[in-house]
């Protein structure tokens, strides 16, 4: 029986990596990550940080191509509702792996979600079956990223540098359509080059898709949908600052949603 970990490069995979390993051993475990090609690159430093400590080579993936090159490829621009992004690039890309090398009864997998996210269990249930799938960090003892970090600091091993840099995951170098006004405010203060970067290439895909009614983020005004591109938020964000919704963080869901 293999253990098969889907290993994002993130905390909460890192403690559920941990769990597994110490639970079935290193040599019955796969730490599978997949890369989107935008990732920051303090990623692949935790990786091979991280892979020297388990004593584990990670098993990487990618597609080839990144979230921009999938958008015009599938002529759709991510959102929150559907991120065609991480359907193709992690998702279809590890199904992909995992048929090919194991049966069902072959291997267990692994996801990082904790217990304060019970609700999110469902779907990789119901879009993994029938592989079995399982959530180590669910279970008790229960701990939370504080206490990640304490066991990353016993082990000399440095948190990934977009944790303090304010943001919630570490995925797609900061990015991710699924995030909100508050989390794409931080790329912009943090990280200005990396914003300005997918603030040009959103525009390109709106003359690509020669659409002005599209856009990555939406709000709602006086009961009214609105789009609101990275151009607009940043143009609103250095006029009227007041006027974002800081609390609107949005979430990474790459192997959570249908």
């Amino acid at each position: 029986m293999k253990h098969i970990v889907f290993y994002s490069g993130g905390l909460g995979s890192w403690a559920t990596a941990n769990r597994v390993i110490q639970r079935y051993g290193k040599e019955n475990v796969i730490l599978l990550f997949t890369d989107t090609l935008i990732e920051d690159e303090d990623l692949y430093r935790f990786l091979e940080d991280t892979e020297k400590d388990f004593g584990i080579d990670i098993t990487r993936l990618a597609d080839g191509r990144d979230v921009w090159q999938v958008f015009k490829d599938t002529r759709f621009l991510g959102n929150s509702r559907i991120a065609k992004c991480s359907h193709i690039l992690k998702q279809d890309k590890s199904r992909e792996w995992v048929e090919a090398n194991y049966k069902p009864d072959e291997c267990i997998l692994y996801l990082g979600i904790d217990f304060t996210e019970e609700h999110r269990r469902k779907s990789p249930i119901r879009n993994w079956a029938p592989y079995q799938v399982e959530f180590p960090m669910c279970e008790e003892p229960y701990v939370n990223k504080v206490d990640i970090i304490k066991d990353l600091e016993s082990r000399s091993i440095a948190i990934p540098r977009l944790y303090n840099k304010g943001f919630s995951h570490n995925n797609c170098g900061g990015f991710c359509v699924r995030a909100g006004q508050g989390h794409f405010i931080n790329l912009l203060k943090e990280m200005p080059d990396r914003y300005k970067y997918h603030e040009e290439k959103e525009q390109e895909m709106l003359k690509f898709l020669e659409r002005n009614d599209i856009s990555i983020l939406t709000r709602t005004k006086k009961g009214q949908k609105q789009i609101l591109t990275l151009k607009q938020l940043r143009e609103e964000y250095e006029s009227q600052p007041e006027q974002i919704d800081m609390f609107d963080i949005g979430g990474c869901g790459c192997f959570v949603e249908e």
